[in-house]
């Protein structure tokens, strides 16, 4: 797209009136386009009506007007979540309008270097290691996108002196078109949001595109051990930064399996250590991967080994993932919310040796859930279940042995079933024990957010 002070007397739409709608409506509204804000939302929903109106910008709530997107808009600008297939976009992609979303925009204004995060898993813990560990550098990061501000109110305050450290998903990766960042990282990629998607492949075309424009001079820092990642090599032109809990790597980071230290090797035969895994604040080999991501990430930008060290051992975690709640009598409670998807419910189950009582379900997005059972099999005493996935959770339970399955009933509260899964996990459980929310599934059929429903988790623990 073209830079919006381009977009001068030009109509600009806007759809969605999250958070990084109000900042996009505001940044054109400054640049001088005429912005017309759509909310399918009843006006009493979207209480940013008000103050956008208030500066000139049209807002219309509640329905898409028919007259909305036609042949003299310059631009639509889409809030991520809001899928390609409804008619307002449906008629900009007929009218050959460009549709993008805030992180395009955004990208036209930032001054400072960019470094993109995205994957299945981890985005969060990692961005926020990664943003750590260069404030400790003395590099001023502004962290942005998928956490904390939105990128289109970040971006235009930060200059060359910063570092812009950006959670990126794939809906926002979608609707791209120039994005580059200077350190491109990714992850892993698991089957999830296909319902958005419609395809795994769609899927990983769009994390894919965090490189698409990427150059010689820049770094693509990827998870040597996913097959999917490594498939997209050939398609690369930055230089590449792998990272790998399984393989010794010439260059990159890696874990050092006969010391179980996090290392990295320059490419020139040297070999430092960052830290033993043991040392680190948060458990989990997942989080592992994540801090070996980080360490890549924070290494290209020229943080010393010392700072990632002091940073992964004195970080305690991000809320809802693999978050600490209390001790009770010898049972130990973690909230792990963010967990919405089987492989991220794997991986923190995998995270702990003693026997776990597990409470899922959720937003049935199509999965069947069998990646579960062999670490049903191994590591789960008892389940819990709620949500629409309920009675998929339980079928894997059942296959794997498990005679400890109990159901919540839906009908109720949401802040009232959340309460009625702590009590009977509680009932299961024994001293030694891990009570572990995570669900495997995302939120939406029962909770406004996995931030809501990891609450409600913590705050029934600490009312037993």
């Amino acid at each position: 797209m073209k830079h919006p002070r381009e977009y001068r007397g030009l109509e600009v739409v806007v759809l969605g009136l999250a958070r990084s709608g109000v900042a996009a409506a505001k940044l054109f509204h400054q640049k001088g386009a005429v912005v017309t804000v759509n909310d399918k939302k009843e006006r009493s929903a979207c209480p940013e009506a008000d103050e956008l109106e208030a500066l000139g910008i049209s807002v219309v709530c509640g329905f898409h007007p028919d007259s909305l997107v036609h042949p003299g808009v310059s631009l639509v600008v889409k809030n991520p979540g809001i899928p390609y297939s409804v008619e307002p976009i449906r008629r900009a992609e007929e009218l050959g309008i460009e549709v993008v979303t805030e992180v395009e925009v955004a990208y036209q204004f930032c001054e400072a270097p960019i470094i993109g995060i995205t994957g299945s898993n981890g985005k969060t813990t990692t961005t926020t290691l990664i943003g750590l560990m260069l404030d400790a550098d003395g590099y001023s990061p502004v962290v942005a996108g998928n956490i904390g501000r939105a990128l289109t109110e970040a971006a235009p305050e930060v200059t060359v002196d910063n570092w812009m450290v950006v959670e990126l998903s794939s809906f926002q990766l979608k609707g791209t078109t120039s994005f580059r960042p200077r350190i491109a990282v990714l992850l892993n990629l698991y089957e999830t949001h296909l319902d958005y998607h419609g395809s795994m492949e769609d899927y990983i075309e769009s994390k894919a595109k965090l490189f698409t424009n990427q150059t010689a001079e820049d770094t693509a820092i990827l998870n040597w051990d996913d097959a999917v990642c490594r498939n997209l090599l050939s398609t690369l032109s930055a230089k590449v930064f792998p990272f790998s809990m399984k393989e010794a790597l010439s260059f990159g980071v890696y874990l050092e399996t006969s010391t179980d230290n996090l290392v990295y090797a320059d490419g020139h035969g040297h070999i430092q250590t960052i830290l033993a895994a043991k040392d680190m604040g948060i458990p989990g080999s997942f989080n592992v991967e994540n801090a070996l991501a980080a360490a890549a990430a924070a290494i290209t930008v020229g943080v010393r080994l010392e700072t990632i060290a002091e940073v992964l051992s004195s970080f305690q975690g991000v809320e809802h993932r693999l978050e600490f709640v209390r001790e009770l009598n010898g049972v130990t409670f973690y909230n792990n919310s963010k967990a919405t998807n089987a492989a991220a419910s794997v991986k923190s189950i995998e995270a702990f040796n003693q026997s776990v009582v597990l409470i899922a379900g959720g937003l049935d997005r199509g999965s069947d859930y069998m990646e579960l059972l062999p670490t049903f099999q191994e590591r789960v005493k008892g389940v819990v279940t709620l949500g629409q996935t309920k009675g998929k959770i339980i079928h894997i339970a059942e296959l794997a042995g498990i005679s400890r399955i109990q159901t919540v009933d839906t009908d109720k509260d949401a802040a009232d079933a959340v309460s009625q899964a702590v009590q009977l996990a509680w009932q299961m459980s024994e001293p030694g024990d891990i009570i572990l929310l995570s669900p495997a599934c995302a939120s939406w059929d029962m909770f406004p957010s996995y931030e809501a429903r990891g609450r409600m988790f913590k705050e029934s623990v600490h009312n037993l």
